[in-house]
């Protein structure tokens, strides 16, 4: 009978798991991360869940330019940095819960 008393155990574990899974995702949702481009001349704010375009601010400089191809690769830019800092956040967060175990289909 151990070994069912062993697999209710893991089953457990992984439910406990999921839960902090849960809770790691709607503190995400509640927090920013800020990507830039152009040396902070277009700036991105996105939720760190990345469900959510929270602010863009273009430098004064950088909307006076003229240049509307220059500006909308810096907007993609910003985007792309948030992004990735982002999907960053969410691996270090979900990581201090899992123990940094890769578990697809789980989470």
């Amino acid at each position: 009978m151990s070994g069912l008393g062993d697999m209710g155990n893991l089953l457990k574990q992984a439910q406990e798991m999921q839960r902090q899974v849960d809770r790691v995702r709607r503190e995400l949702n509640s927090t920013s991360v800020e990507g830039q481009s152009g040396g902070g001349a277009v700036r991105v704010e996105i939720a760190t869940d990345r469900t959510e375009v929270r602010a863009v601010r273009i430098s004064p400089e950088a909307a006076s330019s003229g240049d509307h191809a220059m500006l909308e690769d810096l907007v993609v830019g910003a985007l792309q940095d948030a992004l990735r800092r982002a999907a960053e956040a969410e691996r270090e967060a979900i990581g201090r819960v899992t123990g940094g175990m890769h578990l697809p289909g789980l989470f």
